[in-house]
């Protein structure tokens, strides 16, 4: 799980500029969202990984495309 969790944050990390605490909160986050999938009987480290990222992003609201900046025109 924690190659899982590596894999996430350096992806998300990539994704945009944050600060050291809102990536260590982010990490707390999607520490314990894995814990409950793995927990659950999910041992794929793949699908953890893609789990982890979209979870993250629905929390920031990056799969939103109105929060994201789309208007539309």
């Amino acid at each position: 799980m924690e190659a899982a969790i590596d894999r996430i944050m350096q992806t998300y990390d990539l994704l945009a500029n944050r600060t050291a605490a809102a990536s260590e909160e982010a990490r707390a986050k999607v520490t314990n969202y894995l814990n409950i999938l793995v927990e659950a009987g999910e041992k794929d480290t793949h699908r953890l990984t893609v789990c982890g990222l979209t979870y993250l992003r629905q929390l920031d609201g990056s799969i939103d495309p109105v929060k994201a900046g789309y208007t539309g025109l």
